[in-house]
């Protein structure tokens, strides 16, 4: 009995956070790495784009849930979460055609562009904290467990129990049909395969009759979709602060280099190994060590949580170092 308590507490405390998490840094690292791939630049900005996002599907939820709209035990973001996507992308786009298409048409070096989307994520976050403020916001209302420690306990008589949040269901399911959806029409659609394409080389795509403002608008479009679900499902499995937005940028960053820049299957898997990382670092341990059968004198806890962005920070480093181009052989930062 205290191997299967083991292995619920491991599961309750590390699997599933950390799955749950993992997708939300593989949606945040999808669009990290698209914009790499395809405009060729480090975007900054993206942390805060989660942030706007994620900020006006919750005045749409507000809006919903005074006039009597919901899903019932689902969250009313859900509803919301098209609208938020398709508002935010207007704004990506006129910031496009605002700060990065100047520069791109002078064909200005990477960092020119990353110190564009550096300002562009001062003035975002600043939008956003005026929009909504600066406090913590919870909105996910509908039911909040699909399966509750007591309603465990009480079907497997076991001492530990084991909780499963709507929120981190929803997480993995929407996380898992988007990728596909993203892969399926990287692969499959005329568009996808010209963003393919571009991304490969330019000046070929372009002999080959690729309209390349097309493609940077698809590509806005698409990473901003991306970033709107990713911040939404933070929001909703945590909570909503404007500068918690900000800090997840490293672990994005982190899981995209890890997969390798500029691959899509490299940034999913890379967010679930810097969340599994980061989990399994600044977890105690001393729970599942005495179900064993151990009795350990500390936590056996190697960082404390208020260090798990150091995780990143490690794995990012130890990455560039030795195998610039990610597991996946994306680009080379």
């Amino acid at each position: 009995m205290d191997i299967l308590n083991a292995l619920v507490a491991i599961l309750n405390f590390v699997v599933i956070p950390a799955a749950s998490y993992g997708a939300q840094l593989a949606l945040g690292a999808l669009g990290v790495t698209l914009i790499y791939g395809i405009l060729r630049f480090s975007n900054f900005a993206h942390g805060d784009t989660m942030a706007f996002g994620a900020a006006l599907v919750i005045l749409i939820t507000w809006g919903l849930q005074a006039i009597g709209i919901s899903l019932g035990p689902l969250p009313t973001a859900l509803i919301a979460l098209p609208f938020g996507i398709a508002l935010t992308a207007i704004f990506i786009l006129g910031t496009d055609r605002v700060v990065y298409r100047f520069y791109r048409s002078k064909r200005s070096a990477p960092i020119i562009l990353v110190m564009a989307s550096v300002g562009v994520m001062f003035i975002m976050n600043g939008l956003t904290r005026l929009i909504i403020g600066v406090d913590e916001i919870r909105f996910d209302d509908g039911a909040r467990f699909l399966i509750s420690v007591q309603q465990f306990r009480a079907w497997t008589g076991l001492t530990e129990g084991l909780s499963l949040r709507v929120s981190q269901a929803l997480t993995l399911v929407v996380t898992a049909l988007t990728c596909w959806a993203l892969f399926r029409f990287l692969n499959r659609s005329r568009a996808g395969k010209a963003m393919r394409a571009y991304s490969d080389n330019e000046d070929l795509a372009l002999l080959s009759g690729i309209d390349p403002e097309r493609v940077v608008r698809l590509t806005w479009i698409i990473a901003t979709a991306l970033a709107v679900t990713a911040g939404t499902l933070y929001g909703l499995d945590k909570s909503f602060k404007v500068f918690n937005y900000f800090q997840i940028l490293l672990p994005i960053f982190a899981a995209a280099i890890v997969g390798g820049l500029g691959n899509p299957l490299g940034a999913v898997a890379g967010g679930f190994i810097v969340a599994f990382s980061e989990v399994a670092v600044t977890y105690p341990w001393r729970k599942i060590a005495t179900y064993l059968g151990f009795e350990p004198q500390g936590l056996l806890q190697l960082l404390s949580t208020e260090y798990k962005f150091a995780v990143s920070f490690v794995i990012l480093i130890v990455v560039l170092l030795f195998r610039p181009t990610g597991l996946f052989r994306g680009k080379s930062v």
